[in-house]
């Protein structure tokens, strides 16, 4: 498997470098345990002919050769972690570069894989409209207000698709990295993971910071204060509304486009981290807990918990030892 891996000026360091160490890491284990196959070649380009990564490390690349063919590129993300700082990227004439390349990959059948800021490169790239993907979860609103054309779930890791696959926040490099050489050979994949101490996780749910999420809009920020405190009651749409002075259906549809849910699915979130916040630090029981945040009783809390973080509670509550 080629692999091409296409570095900006800028680029988030430990994205870059895990990437390389993982598939370096299955290059050595292939050949030692499995005869050498499968083979992976990765290959760093540029376009331009000098790249500096944002901690100020220069970045040996390829000038980009019209007839290269990878069965791969990969687009690591840009360290710019602020819509104002990631829209002054996204102008830059080496940005604009990249994404015209990756058109033309894309037009020549090359799979292309991004993770974290990098997805904004394939969406700016025209590559994500219409089909499903995932970004990093702390600029997601962002993205939404974007590329509303793009099937956002923030709450996944991976998402695969027709042109190839994104990945989520920062570390996300990793799984993607673990996900492309399972495609390879999963026996391979399971080695590396071992030998790094990583899996592949399937969501970014149980990290996602819903205040942070609430910010990028002021209604959104009301909501979910007035939220926070509500948790212990029911959900009413309308009151809700009421109490923030504005419509039902005006609330349903800002929380639409800056999140991506309802408004009762955002209150359910926020349960969600109330309830982790005190299996974690309170010593109530489980069904102390549930009746701190609006459920009858510590079964549907445990339910609630197992589907959106994917975790038992047992699981939540060894997190501290």
């Amino acid at each position: 498997m080629h692999i091409v891996i296409l570095a900006l000026e800028g680029l988030f360091d430990t994205g870059l470098t895990v990437t390389l160490d993982a598939f370096a890491t299955a290059r050595g284990l292939s050949t030692r345990l499995m005869g050498g196959s499968p083979h992976f070649e990765v290959t760093t380009v540029g376009v331009r002919r000098k790249v500096r990564t944002a901690q100020g490390l220069i970045v040996p690349v390829d000038v980009i050769d019209p007839d290269l063919k990878p069965d791969w590129v990969i687009v690591p993300a840009l360290k710019a972690t602020t819509p104002d700082a990631l829209a002054a990227a996204l102008e830059r004439p080496d940005v604009r570069d990249a994404k015209a390349q990756l058109q033309q990959w894309h037009a020549a059948g090359i799979s292309i894989a991004a993770s974290c800021i990098g997805t904004f490169l394939l969406a700016e790239a025209g590559l994500l409209d219409g089909r499903q993907a995932t970004t990093t979860w702390s600029l997601a609103p962002y993205f939404r207000q974007c590329y509303p054309r793009v099937l956002l779930d923030e709450s996944r890791m991976l998402v695969p698709s027709e042109i190839g696959v994104t990945a989520g926040a920062a570390m996300g490099h990793l799984d993607l990295a673990l996900w492309l050489i399972r495609k390879a050979s999963p026996e391979l994949a399971a080695l590396v993971s071992r030998y790094l101490l990583a899996d592949i996780r399937s969501a970014q749910a149980p990290y996602i910071i819903p205040n942070h999420l609430a910010q990028a809009d002021p209604l959104v920020l009301r909501f979910e204060r007035w939220a926070r405190d509500h948790l212990s009651g029911g959900f009413s749409l309308q009151e809700a509304a009421d109490a923030l002075a504005t419509s039902p259906r005006s609330l349903q549809r800002r929380c639409q486009a800056v999140l991506g849910k309802s408004p009762l699915a955002y209150f359910q979130d926020l349960r969600v981290e109330r309830a982790q916040s005190l299996l974690h630090g309170s010593g109530l029981d489980l069904e102390a807990i549930a009746a701190e945040v609006g459920y009858v009783d510590g079964a549907t809390l445990r339910m609630l918990l197992r589907r959106r973080l994917g975790r038992g509670v047992r699981d939540l509550r060894a997190d501290l030892r």
